[in-house]
């Protein structure tokens, strides 16, 4: 099957084929048709699957006919984070270059008159984070009552981040009579109520099981101790068919930590985290995506959405507390067709962590033997019988021998279990962030130029 078999018109297909993609991902090829049918949808699939597409490509044939008009968009696409507003908005320019369509994105970060004044001037296509937008929208700044095409984009995360309220409010104020998409890589009970009040008898398709991870990446469960987990990480990041890698942490302190560490040890690598402002993480993504560094520590800030071309392999420095998160991070590798490897460091005390990823994505992760390097275990247990250094014959007390690069700040050992709080929310020291510090550029008002002729 290829694009042109779908229903898309000629100038959709041009631009298609100038970004380089001749046949549709199995996602692409069961969407797009419906939604250009005009039928409500519910999307369940896995990151890396050519989602985005599949709403954006028959968005810009179905807005090519129609106008709009000041402070009432025709479409609305509703994403949790700035990056991945930024990030459909990329795809609708790149799209929809052939197309005479507009554009505004509503997020935190951006100067509100400019986003008013976009607004002003009637835009097509309205791709808002759900904050920013009910401020607006409760300012009087902008009308729901014209927009006929509604897109929720990562409703699980939209879950995970609290939104489901504001995205309940936000369906009200839009007409009912209304074309509804529904796109998430799961489909838990709230989810589920969710799409049962705001669909009209939608066409369900799903491309794989929920909660499994991409068959096309390779994983495996590195054993080791919690004293030589930087050193073993190393040692992984040196094989020869490592080119680029991002490497998660739980806790955004430990993000920091350990990019100095590497960085100290001769890898070109950076950071990305919820603390950093949105213009430093969207610098230092451009210099992963550029080459300048080949390596990205990051929080679960990064974990969904960012679509990172080549990305070979990723790490998992510590087991994720939530089964759900270890689908997306692992997601950023082996994507759109290509092949990934992903290497979970784990610890004795990861072991329940460990039964519920493999419990969620229904298979048995293959285990690597202890890969740390022998100077870190030949030392473990002598550590383990006599934690308190030796008194020297003079008698004080002798340092203990160093086993990484920052002994005297060793990192405590995980948890077994997150505190009872943390079962249902992410730890308040990297806790899901709407992103709204830092300026954002481009994407206020966008243009798409017109179509050959026109």
């Amino acid at each position: 099957m290829t694009f042109a078999d779908l229903g898309l018109s000629d100038e959709l297909l041009r631009a298609v084929t100038e970004a380089g993609y001749n046949e549709p991902t199995p996602i692409q090829a069961q969407a797009i048709p419906p939604v250009l049918m005009m039928k409500d949808l519910i999307g369940i699939a896995q990151t890396g699957t050519g989602k985005t597409a599949s709403f954006v490509l028959p968005m810009i044939d179905i807005l090519a006919h129609g106008r709009s008009r000041a402070r009432m968009p025709r479409s609305l696409i509703l994403e949790p984070t700035r990056e991945l507003a930024a990030q459909v908005a990329e795809n609708f320019e790149k799209y929809g270059k052939y197309h005479k369509l507009s554009m505004a994105l509503l997020i935190g970060g951006v100067n509100m008159s400019d986003q008013v004044a976009a607004l002003e001037k009637g835009v097509d296509v309205l791709i808002a984070t759900p904050g920013r937008l009910m401020d607006l929208f409760q300012r009087g700044k902008i009308l729901l009552t014209g927009c006929n095409l509604l897109v929720i984009d990562e409703a699980d995360r939209m879950l995970d981040m609290g939104f489901i309220p504001d995205i309940e409010e936000i369906c009200t104020k839009l007409p009912a009579q209304r074309q509804t998409l529904l796109f998430s890589a799961t489909m838990p009970a709230p989810i589920k109520k969710l799409a049962d009040r705001f669909l009209n008898n939608p066409k369900q398709i799903e491309v794989a099981r929920v909660g499994t991870a991409n068959a096309s990446i390779e994983q495996w469960l590195v054993e080791c101790s919690a004293r030589a987990k930087r050193e073993v990480l190393r040692d992984l990041l040196r094989a020869d068919d490592m080119r680029t890698a991002i490497i998660f942490c739980n806790r955004k302190t430990t993000v920091r930590e350990l990019a100095t560490s590497l960085k100290r040890h001769g890898f070109r690598a950076s950071q990305i985290h919820g603390d950093m402002d949105q213009s430093e993480r969207l610098r230092e993504l451009e210099r992963f995506k550029g080459g300048e560094i080949n390596i990205l520590v990051a929080s679960d800030v990064a974990a969904r959405g960012l679509d990172i071309k080549g990305v070979s392999h990723v790490f998992n420095f510590d087991a994720p507390w939530h089964p759900d998160d270890y689908v997306h991070r692992i997601g950023r590798t082996g994507r759109a067709g290509a092949t990934g490897k992903a290497f979970t460091l784990i610890t004795p005390d990861d072991a329940e962590a460990v039964e519920n990823i493999e419990k969620l994505t229904q298979q048995t992760i293959e285990r690597i033997g202890r890969t740390e390097p022998a100077a870190a275990t030949a030392t473990a247990p002598a550590e383990a019988k006599a934690p308190a250094a030796k008194r020297t014959r003079g008698g004080t007390r002798a340092k203990p021998a160093k086993a990484d690069d920052k002994p005297a700040r060793a990192e405590p050992r995980p948890a077994r279990t997150a505190p009872p709080q943390q079962r249902d929310r992410r730890p308040a020291d990297d806790g899901p962030d709407d992103g709204w510090n830092g300026p954002i550029p481009g994407f206020l008002a966008v243009g798409f130029g017109t179509r050959p002729g026109a």
